[in-house]
């Protein structure tokens, strides 16, 4: 089979997978949002819970994932398969001692970090008070799924991706469980979000190891702390803990920035985020976790021209998906807030600010999506310096861009600081891998981006004219509004890539063979 079939194939099952697991989470946001609103509690709570998912990003889905998944892939093509296993018992093991100091330590200087972090909530102790005490609860989390992150990197390369991809349904449903069920057990009831954070961790790590055992890798504690691989993946993790990351250091600093806005500001930011990274978390992760073990394969092989194939595909990929999907959120913002979250605690004001965090957030979809592709390319060559300088730039750009913006348009213009970081960050690693390997089919992205925008034209004119066909400001009407929206999403759908196979697109042929070949299984 060739690359490209297996990135498509990879990314399609990843894709699946996680198609049920943001559905659980958007269940479990809608639950919060009715439980809860978006007031005192739940900036309280998305604030602690953002320091450990910040981490998540950082270090075990963004940095470990980078450095650890080409090293491995490495040992894994080259060498036995039981030195392959000894790497990665001994890389379980010492992520499992520093990740433990990580949380102690994590714990301890919660209410430093918490201050450091939101400055905003000293004015108000009883909220800087409720922060520290979810942080502590939820930060143990970070030690799970850092180590949930490497079971993750070992079955990719092996060419496992659903159970790593549908895990976070756990996390889901063990939030939803503990909201419904444990609220009335504590004197400040979204204290139970917390405990099912924890308890969502610890699942999500217990499913992976049965499958680990399966394919050859039990995990087995082994500690060898010099062993060559282990410091290669070191010194590509140090710099790559920020290069990865800068998304999400960039959304960080929105929320601490939110914090000095008006009560609200950092839930309103957090729904939007969360509806934003719906077609990441579906598509474009699942695209960039396939490239990566394909490219590494390639890098260590030195195919440089089956690297640069794979790597123009994923980014065209990309764009087939992302370009649409950006149109759809850009009008359909405040439709889906109001019928997925409005109702009990969370009204049409909160569902119209959420939906205008979510209105600039979405102009950056193509461009976040694109830095997730582009960076594992640079992993996978084994360069960490480049994506470090060019987020350094990025991060910068968006403190000034926040600071400029957050006065005029308030929490929305955290979120476009957001899109404009992200888009100087694309362009640069666009320039430095171009430099770095060549034209990589550069010609080819940019047509294949012009039909897909060309098909997102008539699609955009087909889903303004169905929303404009009911009042989305009225409470209730949760079958009409749901049947409009789905037929809206399917007209939409439907309308593209018809569009798209007329213009030729190759990503349209591509998809279709993946569906035929599955349903004639």
């Amino acid at each position: 089979m060739s690359e490209k079939k297996n990135i498509a194939r990879a990314a399609g099952i990843m894709g699946i997978a996680t198609i049920l697991s943001r559905i659980m989470g958007m269940v479990r946001d809608m639950v919060v949002s009715r439980l809860f609103g978006a007031g005192f509690a739940t900036d309280a709570f998305f604030a602690a819970f953002q320091i450990p998912n910040m981490l998540r990003r950082f270090f075990a889905e963004g940095a470990l994932t980078s450095a650890f998944v080409p090293t491995f892939s490495e040992w894994y093509t080259q060498k036995s398969k039981d030195e392959a296993r000894e790497l990665a018992n001994i890389c379980f093991s010492l992520l499992t001692i520093v990740m433990g100091l990580v949380t102690l330590l994590g714990v301890l200087f919660s209410p430093f970090i918490v201050s450091l972090m939101f400055p905003g909530f000293q004015a108000e102790p009883n909220k800087m008070h409720l922060t520290i005490l979810l942080n502590r609860l939820m930060f143990p989390y970070i030690f799970f799924i850092s180590l949930v992150a490497l079971c993750m990197g070992i079955l990719n390369t092996v060419r496992h991706f659903f159970t790593p991809s549908i895990s976070t349904v756990f996390l889901n449903l063990s939030m939803i469980v503990c909201a419904l069920l444990l609220r009335g057990f504590f004197e400040v009831p979204i204290t139970a979000l917390a405990v099912g954070v924890l308890l969502g961790g610890l699942l999500q790590l217990l499913l992976q190891l049965p499958v680990l055992y399966r394919k050859g890798f039990p995990i087995r504690l082994r500690f060898k702390p010099r062993h060559p691989a282990v410091k290669r993946i070191a010194l590509l993790m140090l710099p790559a803990v920020f290069g990865v990351g800068v998304y999400y250091l960039n959304i960080t600093v929105g929320a601490i920035l939110a914090s000095l806005l008006p009560q609200g500001s950092v839930s309103y930011l957090y729904y939007a985020q969360r509806l934003f990274e719906f077609p990441q978390g579906i598509f474009t992760v699942s695209i960039a976790q396939a490239v990566l073990p394909s490219m590494s394969r390639q890098a260590a092989a030195g195919d440089m021209a089956g690297l640069k194939e794979s790597l123009s595909f994923g980014l065209r990929l990309t764009l087939f998906i992302t370009i649409p999907a950006m149109a759809g959120l850009l009008l359909c913002a405040t439709p889906v807030f109001t019928l997925l979250f409005m109702g009990g605690a969370f009204d049409y004001a909160k569902a119209v600010k959420s939906a205008e965090a979510l209105y600039f957030y979405s102009w950056g979809l193509s461009f976040v999506a694109l830095v997730r592709v582009l960076v594992p390319a640079f992993y996978a060559l084994k360069d960490t310096k480049t994506p470090v300088l060019s987020a350094f730039i990025a991060f910068l750009l968006n403190v000034g861009f926040s600071l400029v913006l957050m006065g005029p348009l308030l929490h929305g213009g955290l979120a476009l600081a957001t899109t404009l970081s992200a888009f100087f960050n694309m362009l640069l690693l666009l320039y430095y891998l171009r430099k770095k390997i060549g034209p990589f089919g550069g010609s080819k992205i940019v047509l294949s981006g012009l039909k897909i925008l060309l098909a997102t034209i008539p699609m955009s004119l087909g889903v303004y004219l169905c929303i404009q066909t009911i009042d989305w400001s009225i409470q209730g009407q949760k079958l009409l509004k749901g049947g409009v929206l789905s037929l809206t999403v399917c007209a939409g759908i439907g309308i593209f890539l018809l569009f798209a196979h007329l213009l030729r697109c190759e990503e349209t042929e591509r998809v279709s063979e993946i569906l035929r070949r599955k349903l004639k299984k």
